[in-house]
């Protein structure tokens, strides 16, 4: 399942700068998403990035989430610093993904990684998407969507909320 937040225009780099202020349908859409999840997905970048933030953090309920969840990262090199429940992706990542997706458990959360979101995507190996869009068109940055081959999407859910992002949840046709 790959959950992002996005931009009208589908940017979903610095999704703090556009999400301003951050608030209560941001940390719904969080909270919601991680109650099915059992292991997150993340890039090295956003692994470095979350490492000096979440561990001391008290936003919830992201923190505890993000704490106690298993981690697993796309990257050659040791995870330094450590973080509780974290380790690389032995070899490369779709077939770690597909590895992981053989285990029992519950979802496998691919958060704030867009390229690591685009190549699963691109892979056929995610189910889901999920996405908080804000009213705002950013222009220039990443966008999610880039460079994608075409693929079927069922809607499962579409909601408007009160400060008017959208909820979207599509299956994603598997490869």
């Amino acid at each position: 399942m790959v959950c992002h937040l996005l931009s009208l225009d589908g940017v979903a780099e610095a999704p703090e700068e556009f999400f301003d202020p951050w608030g209560d349908e941001a940390d719904a859409a969080a909270a919601e998403w991680c109650t099915t999840q059992d292991a997150v997905v993340l890039g090295r970048r956003s692994y470095d990035e979350w490492v000096r933030f979440w561990p001391g953090s008290d936003l919830e309920p992201f923190a505890s989430f993000i704490g106690a969840v298993e981690k697993h990262v796309a990257t050659s090199t040791p995870l330094d610093p450590p973080w509780s429940n974290a380790q690389a992706i032995d070899g490369d990542l779709v077939d770690g993904i597909r590895e992981l997706r053989s285990r029992p458990g519950g979802e496998i959360g691919v958060h704030a990684s867009i390229s690591i979101a685009q190549a699963l995507l691109a892979a056929g190996v995610v189910d889901r998407l999920r996405l908080l869009v804000a009213p705002t068109i950013v222009g220039p940055g990443r966008r999610l969507l880039d460079g994608l081959p075409p693929m079927r999407l069922t809607p499962i859910r579409s909601e408007v909320t009160p400060g008017g992002c959208l909820l979207l949840d599509h299956r994603v046709a598997l490869a």
